[in-house]
C-alpha cells in the first residue's frame, strides 16, 4: 500500500486545518531495518562473475560497474529516506517503493555495460519487482531508480576507464623498469596499467592526489636489504619460505575486487546491515578500490621501478656491491606482472579496501573473520587455475589483512618489502580520505 500518514480537515476545527494545510500530507518513515542486503549482494555477485568471465579482472571494467551500481542505488535510496549524503543525485521522493528503485537502477547500470546479459538482467529485475504489490509506490520506484542510474552513467561518461597512455620505454640502468616479456608472457614492447593512471577518479582531486615517497636509492643499505630478502624468501625453491609464507604467498593471487567483494557479501549479512547501510559499504568499497587502482599506477609510472626478477638477473651492473647477481633467479610462481613495482597495486588496493570495511561495517579496526578463496591463478592470467588447500585465512583485524595481502607480493617473488609497505601506508591513506568524505551520515540538526 502506499504509505502516506495524511487527515481529513474538519470544516470547524480552522486552526488545525491551518496546521496540516503548512505541514501537508506527510509520507511515513520509512522502516529501513525492513529491507535487509539481500538484493545488493544478489546484483553484486552476478556483476563480478561475469566480469571475470568477459576480461578476467584485466581491466576496469568490473570494478567500476560495481561502484557505478552500487552509487546509483545508494543515490535512489537516500532520495527516498536519506540517511546519508549522496554522491551526485540528489532529489526527494519519498513515495518511491525501495527495492523497485534499487532493482531498477541496478539493472539499468548492469545493462549499460552487460548488454549481451539482457535475458538474464531482466529476469533478476522482475524477481525484485515482483515483490512490490503497491503500483503507485512501484512506479514512482522504477522511476526513480531509472533516474539515478541515468545521471550516475552521465556524470561517469568521460572518465576515461579504458583509455590509453603512452608509456616511454627508458634504456637499461640500475632501478629502471625493464622488458621482460619471456617472464610475463607479455609480447614484446608491452606495458600494463599506465591508461589506468590516466583514468579520472570516483573521490580523489586527481590521480596522484596521494604521492608515495620515492623508493631506496639502489646502492643504499635499506636497498640491499630489501634485495637478499626477496632473493631468498621469493625464490622458486626457497630454503627459507616456510610452508605457511607460500600459502599466504599464493592464496592472496585473487585480484582485490574480487575477493574483497565477496568478502563484503558474507560480513554485511554477518553485521546484519539493511539495504542503505549495505548501499552505502558497497559503493565506498569499488570506488574506493577503483581509486586505489588509479592512483598506485600513477605513482607505479611517476617513479618507474624495477621489479626484483631484473634487479636480481642483471645485479652485477646495479653499481651496488653488496648485491650479488643470479641470472637463473625466478620467483615461487614463475611468473612477473608486466609493470613497474612501486609500490604494490595489489597492497594498496587491498589495505584500502579493509579501511573502507573497518570504517563502514560499524566493527573497527579490530574485528576477527575470515576469508575464502578456493582458486587462483597457477602464474599469470590465462595460465590455468589450481586449488589452495586450505582455502581459508583467519585474521584478528582488518589492518592485520591489508598488511598481509601486501607482503605476500615478497613472498611470491614479485615485490621488494618496500613495495609492499608504501602500498600499505598509501591503501590505508586513502581508504581513509574515501571514508571520512563521502557518502557521510547525516546527523539531525537540533536547535
Amino acid at each position: 500500500m502506499n504509505d502516506w500518514r495524511c487527515f481529513a480537515i474538519p470544516k470547524s476545527s480552522p486552526t488545525i486545518a491551518l496546521i496540516i494545510l503548512l505541514l501537508g500530507c506527510q509520507p511515513k518513515q520509512v522502516d529501513v531495518a525492513a529491507y535487509d542486503s539481500g538484493l545488493l549482494r544478489s546484483w553484486n555477485e552476478k556483476i563480478m562473475a561475469w566480469a571475470v568471465e568477459e576480461d578476467g579482472l584485466l581491466t576496469l571494467k568490473g570494478v567500476r560497474t560495481e561502484a557505478l551500481m552500487h552509487l546509483a542505488v545508494h543515490d535512489a535510496l537516500n532520495a527516498i529516506h536519506p540517511l546519508y549524503t549522496s554522491y551526485a543525485f540528489e532529489k526527494h521522493v519519498p513515495e518511491a517503493h525501495p527495492l523497485a528503485a534499487a532493482a531498477q537502477a541496478a539493472y539499468d547500470i548492469a545493462l549499460s555495460q552487460f548488454p549481451d546479459r539482457e535475458a538474464e538482467l531482466k529476469a533478476e529485475l522482475h524477481h525484485w519487482l515482483s515483490m512490490v504489490d503497491d503500483e503507485t509506490s512501484l512506479n514512482a520506484g522504477v522511476s526513480l531508480g531509472k533516474e539515478a542510474a541515468s545521471y550516475i552513467l552521465d556524470t561517469r561518461a568521460q572518465d576515461h576507464w579504458d583509455g590509453e597512455a603512452d608509456y616511454t620505454w627508458h634504456p637499461m640502468a640500475p632501478g629502471v623498469y625493464a622488458e621482460f616479456n619471456e617472464h610475463s608472457g607479455t609480447p614484446e614492447g608491452f606495458v600494463f596499467g599506465a591508461g589506468w593512471a590516466a583514468a579520472e577518479p570516483f573521490l580523489l582531486s586527481g590521480q596522484g592526489q596521494f604521492r608515495a615517497p620515492p623508493p631506496p636509492e639502489i646502492n643504499s643499505d635499506a636497498y640491499t636489504e630489501a634485495f637478499n630478502e626477496v632473493k631468498e624468501v621469493g625464490q622458486f625453491e626457497s630454503q627459507v619460505r616456510t610452508a605457511d609464507q607460500a600459502h599466504l604467498a599464493m592464496w592472496w593471487k585473487d585480484f582485490v575486487e574480487n575477493s574483497h567483494n565477496r568478502l563484503a557479501r558474507e560480513l554485511v549479512v554477518k553485521e546484519h546491515l539493511n539495504l542503505w547501510q549495505a548501499a552505502r559499504l558497497f559503493a565506498l568499497l569499488n570506488m574506493t578500490i577503483y581509486d586505489a587502482y588509479v592512483n598506485v599506477f600513477e605513482n607505479k609510472f611517476h617513479y618507474n621501478h624495477w621489479r626484483p626478477y631484473t634487479a636480481i638477473r642483471w645485479a652485477e651492473h646495479d653499481g651496488n656491491p653488496d648485491t650479488m647477481a643470479d641470472p637463473d633467479w625466478n620467483n615461487l610462481h614463475k611468473h612477473t606482472y608486466a609493470f613497474p613495482s612501486y609500490p604494490s597495486a595489489h597492497g594498496t588496493a587491498s589495505t584500502a579496501a579493509m579501511t573502507v570495511l573497518a570504517r563502514t561495517l560499524g566493527t573497527g579496526d579490530a574485528y576477527a573473520f575470515t576469508m575464502t578463496t578456493k582458486e587462483v591463478d597457477q602464474a599469470g592470467p590465462f595460465s590455468g587455475k589450481i586449488a589452495m588447500d586450505p582455502p581459508t585465512r583467519t585474521f584478528d583485524s582488518f589492518s592485520q589483512a591489508g598488511m598481509e595481502a601486501a607482503m605476500s607480493r615478497v613472498y611470491l617473488g614479485i615485490h621488494f618489502r618496500y613495495d609492499s609497505e608504501e602500498g600499505y601506508q598509501l591503501g590505508a591513506r586513502i581508504g581513509d580520505y574515501a571514508s571520512t568524505n563521502f557518502l557521510k551520515p547525516i546527523t539531525a540538526q537540533v536547535d
